[in-house]
């Protein structure tokens, strides 16, 4: 089934799928008289143990090991062929715990936890209760139960009504419902809001956060200097209209999916020549302001939206094309061989990618078998793999190079042959000139000769080098200088040469008129060719089984039913399923992607997740610290309702019915931005650090650390050499004596644009925690370590821009000290030096001067550049600079 376009809004009475909430309060677990522990019950403490540890030989796959199935309490108190596994009762006669004990069951791998195991003890003593009826048999494989179904993530997204506040707490700056939400919680910790930041702070926290740079000057003075009311909402709107928002975003993205500019074949590391122009894709998408859910789609499957033949293509055409390279991100060392096992695991990394960035489960669990934790079936991965297989078809690799699709129009090609045939016309003269001032300059040397010998030198140089006689070797042996080729004419002919050399010039200069080809790598399916896709046991791709059909996670379901996606789409050339797929994802009523969207934005804007397992929201993942703000904000993002008002139904302001903010990720930042959540100060006294230490509260805002790429932009921008040019091919690296990879030439354009080789990882960037993309990166560590301060200290990028820095302070304050740090700390900080700052720079700057002048040849210039540079270095290094609060 295809589930609604949408957004599924519902009523606290339908949390759960129909007849789950009345299954589950069939039998009530017993509490023992007089108090003490609930008595364990099948469903909800003993299944889980046994899946995680006993399912894969009992009960998981189609063949069961000793003829022991443990997938329900009849059929271990049936037992295998080593007789009874359960005796209701009686812990002592019961088999299966008598092996879990003994440590023989599992056979392999890691034994059950000595807790679970006393648990498991304690529900056959207490006479291995269940909470409702069995039925009398089961299907082959793991079946999804109730409590799998309950599970908070598998649930439809509700629109919750924001908390009801009292008057007090109204009077706590509460401006949106994300603040009603997170201040009810901090009420019940007996918190509240910290106070509002400064308008300083706000600014350089909104840019960093929005653009991944600093404020200028003028811009903060242009804030601090505006009292009118909306001066914040503007300056944000001022921001997310800026080009380099998408950068900044994009980056963000391009984290989360892979993005690489090398296959990763091993050493070779095969650089991606077109690469670059999904990244492009992905900055002019967010800058576009691109809905959301057209965005996920054209990645997923922007070559089922563009007809072919793929001639003559438009702009929006070659953009859907151009997003298919997020399917094509993962590692690929298979080449053009496509040996089976790399090319699996091509597609098994694929999985991985869409799955965390989109499904946040990890679904890679099941390739082998039934998820022991989750409730994802083996069958159902590979359902997901028959969607992507067609595209990515094992038994039919497709290298990179070979997936390049020709941007050429076809006026283009008749003007690139048209050149061709002009420069083809060219060459044949220049080579019929070129034989005959070869010609001339032999005739020439020859006459240099006695008339007697002539003949015979011309014959023995003429004559083809296989065939040449024994006297036609000698004399060509002998005369070297009459083996005259266009390559040496210059020796004997310079201006007939020079000549040659002019005309070939031409021929060059013609076919440099030839439109320049360019082309975009694409995902996409070979019209009429649909491989079956098999169940692999254990996950080997040497022993299929079943041909399994395509079709989404069966526990997406809110009923209950298997998700299924067309196997072939008759309007289009290829099976349309990823098109199909796509769309059921985004439709809105998806109750997995949309949580896991709205959760990856806020993580990016507060450094931790409502979810802090922004790729795992499963039972091995950290729970939602505001389950009812997440699904809130997850409704939000889709139907771009961000208001008061709880339900469709609600009345909606004119300007939001004109303009409807569907998926639109702007509209979803001024959101979050505007709230007072987003807008407290860092700082907070002993007893809310002590209750809310941590900060999942969000009792403050935390100070976090500028990650690798925004910290590099920052220096570049303080020093004055940031190049803010968009969009292009990655800036090559080199790699220095020690081993130290950094931009060619000390390149000045922004880290998003430095080439990004899984081999040769830029060194600055990867001291300070930028991924190296294996797989992907679901999200970034921010850690402290020393090779990051070695890296201030002794790197070729940081003291070339920190002496940078001083010339630019120079220049713009020649021989005045003062002014000099003044705008030092402008630049660094974005705020005035204090007089005590001020006093001790000064004076470092004395010191380092007069020391620097008791050489023996000291030099007042060098002197003075050399101290200022040292104090830009520690200005470049301080934690004011490398973090923002």
């Amino acid at each position: 089934m295809l589930l609604s376009p949408r957004l599924l809004l519902i009523t606290a009475s339908m949390l759960l799928p129909a007849g789950i909430g009345q299954a589950l309060a069939a039998r009530p677990a017993a509490v023992p008289k007089g108090g003490g522990q609930p008595v364990p019950v099948f469903e909800t403490e003993i299944r889980p143990i046994l899946k995680a540890y006993c399912f894969d030989c009992h009960g998981g796959e189609e063949k069961i090991e000793a003829n022991l199935d443990l997938r329900l309490k009849r059929f271990m108190e049936r037992g295998g062929q080593s007789g009874r596994a359960l005796v209701p009762g009686d812990a002592a006669k019961s088999l299966l715990l008598k092996r879990v004990k003994g440590g023989s069951m599992p056979p392999v791998g890691k034994k059950v936890p000595a807790e679970q195991v006393a648990l498991l003890e304690r529900w056959i003593a207490a006479g291995a209760l269940t909470r409702r009826a069995e039925p009398m048999q089961l299907p082959p494989g793991i079946d999804l139960t109730p409590e799998e179904r309950a599970y908070w993530f598998y649930q439809p997204i509700r629109r919750w009504a924001a908390p009801t506040l009292t008057a007090s707490a109204a009077k706590a700056r509460v401006r949106t419902p994300i603040d009603a939400f997170v201040l009810k919680k901090l009420q019940e910790n007996g918190l509240t809001f910290a106070p509002e930041a400064d308008r300083l702070t706000l600014i350089r926290r909104a840019s960093f956060d929005l653009t991944g740079l600093p404020p200028s000057q003028a811009e903060i003075e242009a804030f601090l200097s505006d009292a009118s009311e909306g001066a914040y909402e503007r300056m944000l709107d001022r921001l997310l209209a800026s080009p380099h928002y998408g950068e900044r975003w994009g980056r963000h993205w391009l984290d989360v999916a892979g993005y690489a500019d090398s296959d990763g074949n091993g050493s070779d590391d095969t650089p991606r020549a077109f690469a670059y122009k999904y990244r492009d894709y992905v900055i002019r998408s967010l800058n576009a302001d691109k809905p959301f859910d057209q965005f996920i789609t054209e990645q997923l499957a922007g070559d089922e939206l563009v007809p072919r033949p793929w001639t003559n293509l438009k702009p929006e055409q070659i953009e859907k094309l151009t997003a298919t390279g997020f399917l094509r991100t993962a590692v690929d060392a298979a080449g053009g061989g496509g040996d089976p096992l790399t090319t699996n695991q091509v597609l098994a990394d694929t999985i991985k990618i869409v799955s965390s960035s989109l499904l946040g489960l990890t679904v890679g669990c099941a390739q082998c078998h039934d998820h022991r934790y989750d409730p994802i079936k083996h069958t159902d991965y590979f359902r997901v793999r028959a969607i992507l297989e067609p595209a990515l078809n094992p038994k039919a690799w497709k290298s990179p190079g070979q997936r390049l699709v020709s941007l050429y129009t076809e006026a283009e090609r008749a003007r690139a042959a048209q050149v061709e045939a002009e420069a083809q016309n060219l060459q044949a003269a220049y080579n019929e000139k070129q034989t005959r001032m070869v010609e001339a300059a032999f005739e020439a040397e020859l006459l240099k000769f006695p008339e007697d010998q002539r003949s015979r030198l011309r014959d023995a140089i003429k004559a083809p080098v296989d065939k040449r006689t024994a006297e036609q070797k000698q004399l060509v042996a002998n005369n070297p200088k009459l083996l005259i080729s266009p390559g040496v004419l210059y020796q004997y002919n310079q201006p007939a040469a020079d000549e040659l050399t002019r005309d070939m010039g031409v021929i060059n200069a013609k076919r440099a008129e030839r439109p320049v080809e360019e082309f975009v790598s694409v995902l996409t399916e070979e019209p009429g060719v649909v491989p079956v896709t098999h169940l692999f046991y254990r996950g080997d791709h040497r022993a299929p089984k079943q041909a399994i059909a395509p079709g989404d996670l069966t526990i997406a379901a809110p009923d209950g039913s298997r998700i299924d996606i067309p196997e072939k789409d008759p309007a289009i050339q290829t099976t349309g399923r990823r098109l199909a797929w796509a769309k059921h994802l985004m439709s809105g009523g998806h109750p997995l992607v949309g949580r896991v969207l709205a959760n990856r934005v806020w993580l990016n804007h507060f450094g931790r997740g409502l979810v802090d397992t922004p790729g795992d929201f499963g039972k091995l993942g950290v729970k939602p610290t505001h389950p009812e703000l997440l699904d809130w904000l997850a409704s939000a993002l889709a139907t771009g309702d961000g208001g008061w008002n709880d339900g469709p139904g609600a009345v909606v302001s004119a300007e939001e019915a004109a303009n409807p903010g569907n998926w639109r990720l702007k509209r979803f930042h001024k959101l979050i931005m505007t709230s007072t959540v987003y807008r407290q100060a860092s700082a907070a006294d002993a007893r809310t650090r002590k209750i809310d230490s941590d900060g999942s509260l969000y009792s403050r805002f935390p100070v976090r650390r500028l990650d690798a790429e925004t910290l590099r932009d920052r220096i570049l921008a303080v020093s004055g050499r940031l190049d803010r040019t968009l969009f292009g091919p990655p800036v090559p690296l080199v790699e220095d004596a020690v081993g130290q990879v950094a931009a060619k030439d000390n390149s000045p354009r922004r880290g998003l644009y430095l080439q990004a080789r899984r081999s040769k990882p830029v060194s600055f960037l990867v001291a300070f925690d930028a991924p190296v993309m294996t797989v992907n990166c679901e999200r970034r560590t921010s850690t402290n370590g020393a090779p990051q301060a070695l890296m201030l200290m002794n790197s070729e990028f940081i003291l070339v821009h920190a002496e940078q820095f001083a010339k630019r302070l120079q220049a713009e304050a020649p021989g005045d000290l003062p002014t000099q740090v003044r705008r030092g700390w402008e630049a660094a900080y974005n705020r005035p030096a204090s007089p005590i700052e001020l006093g001790g720079a000064l004076d470092f700057l004395k010191r380092h001067r007069e020391r620097t002048l008791s050489d023996p040849k000291p030099d007042a210039a060098k002197a003075d550049l050399s101290a200022l540079t040292h104090l830009c270095q520690q200005l470049l290094s301080s934690n004011e600079f490398l973090y923002v609060d």
